[in-house]
């Protein structure tokens, strides 16, 4: 092959490597990775209630702190509703404790996540402000939408 030929083929080998590059990168992520996420973001989540929770019994609550954990869980919260595409549930063979009731009763489930979103963007508002009493309050109803949904949508440990 002359050097002309070459030069005349790599612009042609670059584009199809580029293309081939953001194929995979638009590529839908996989169900394990997927359900893996959403997991480690109900995990976040937990954490951050915790720690609300735990600067609330303390002595001397920290505002910063509580203030971060509600931004943690709002942040979460408004992710987490798209992470339930079809096909990630129990029967993906991927171990999840999301219920199929989660995509027969879609509309139910996304009307919960809205209300964890509207929620949890309260409980930053309060927690900004920095009234115990109010964040407390907030906390319980954020976690109350919380718990509405694992009722309903997810498998609880025995």
């Amino acid at each position: 092959m002359t050097a002309k030929r070459s030069f005349t083929i790599l612009p042609f080998a670059v584009l199809a490597l580029t293309a081939a590059t953001l194929a995979d990168a638009a590529a839908p992520p996989s169900v394990t990775a997927t359900i893996a996420a959403r997991q480690a973001n109900f995990k976040k989540m937990g954490k951050a209630m915790k720690i609300l929770s735990d600067q609330l019994k303390s002595s001397a609550p920290s505002q910063p702190a509580m203030y971060g954990a509600a931004q943690v869980i709002a942040s979460n919260a408004r992710r987490q509703g798209r992470m339930f595409p079809l096909g990630t549930g129990p029967g993906s063979g991927v171990e999840t404790e999301a219920l199929p009731a989660i995509w027969t009763d879609k509309a139910d489930f996304d009307a919960k996540m809205r209300q964890l979103v509207n929620e949890s963007t309260k409980l930053v508002a309060v927690t900004k402000a920095g009234n115990a009493a109010a964040i407390g309050a907030q906390l319980k109803a954020t976690g109350g939408t919380c718990g509405a949904c694992h009722r309903k949508y997810r498998a609880e440990d025995e």
